[in-house]
């Protein structure tokens, strides 16, 4: 069984627009499928993929109520396909609109500090981590480098500071935090040295530089933070349609030095337990 914990999918009618201004502000970006719901469906079944977790952006404020409609529309509709809320920090009224996500039935949202020009230690966000470590809502995160912006809103060191305080504000131990790409798109080391060992899951996205025209790190890489941060932290992901689900499943399966417990763990029962928590 695989699931691939951070996939992106747009409405059908904005879809090709959409694929097309994300790609002229990262022309190193190539997408595989065609950005709709039925493209990466068709890809989950390429790949050998059997759930998909969609992670929704809100690149501004106000546009909550847009997004996690057509979100809820895809957790009423399909089962191989589970969709996070979205929410921008400058929105009002965020515990009642992460109130309303958990009693609609998300099991988490996603945020990228880089689209809404926000450090992920600015008091907005630390609000949000909050909010969301009280309910039980996960947290995905973009984390490192985003091609299409200059500044880092999300690096290592942040990132460290970040989980210490949600934990000492809310008292929650469990990890909830997802850190993608790796922990840190393009800044590996400092991955290395400031949240390898922490409190969060990191997903691996955006790795194995064979991959993908903006993967960044190589196998020996991958299988260092999976060693040092433990396979129980860690969640198969693609970010697709940005790399292609097939190649990264197949990649990952064949990668020396994983036991198949540990790949397991990673392809599948992590996420289960993220996904399924009574």
């Amino acid at each position: 069984m695989i699931i691939d914990f951070h996939t992106h999918v747009y409405p059908d009618a904005i879809a090709e627009r959409t694929l097309l201004a994300l790609h002229s502000h990262a022309p190193e970006v190539t997408a595989y499928t065609n950005g709709t719901v039925s493209g990466l469906r068709q890809s989950m079944r390429q790949g050998g993929v059997d759930k998909s977790v969609i992670l929704p952006v809100a690149t501004r404020k106000g546009q909550f109520d847009t997004i996690n409609r057509f979100a809820k529309q895809i957790n009423d509709t399909y089962d191989d396909l589970i969709s996070f809320g979205g929410i921008h920090p400058d929105d009002d009224n965020i515990p009642e609109k992460l109130q309303y996500l958990k009693d609609n039935g998300f099991r988490g949202i996603k945020i990228h500090p880089d689209y809404t020009g926000t450090f992920i230690d600015d008091e907005r966000y630390l609000t949000i981590l909050c909010e969301c470590a009280k309910r039980g809502l996960l947290v995905v995160t973009h984390a490192g480098v985003d091609p299409a912006f200059d500044v880092i809103h999300c690096p290592p060191q942040k990132a460290r500071e970040v989980l210490a305080y949600v934990t000492a504000q809310t008292g929650v131990q469990e990890p909830f935090i997802i850190f993608a790409h790796l922990g840190g798109m393009y800044v590996y080391e400092d991955v290395k040295q400031y949240l390898i060992g922490t409190n969060c899951y990191i997903d691996i996205s955006c790795s194995f530089r064979s991959l993908g025209s903006y993967c960044d790190t190589d196998d020996e890489e991958v299988l260092y933070v999976i060693k040092h941060h433990g396979a129980d932290k860690i969640l198969f992901a693609t970010d697709s349609p940005w790399n292609s689900q097939q190649a990264f499943a197949e990649h990952f399966k064949q990668l020396k030095g994983l036991t198949d417990q540990e790949k397991n763990l990673i392809l599948y029962e992590n996420a289960q337990r993220l996904l399924y928590a009574k």
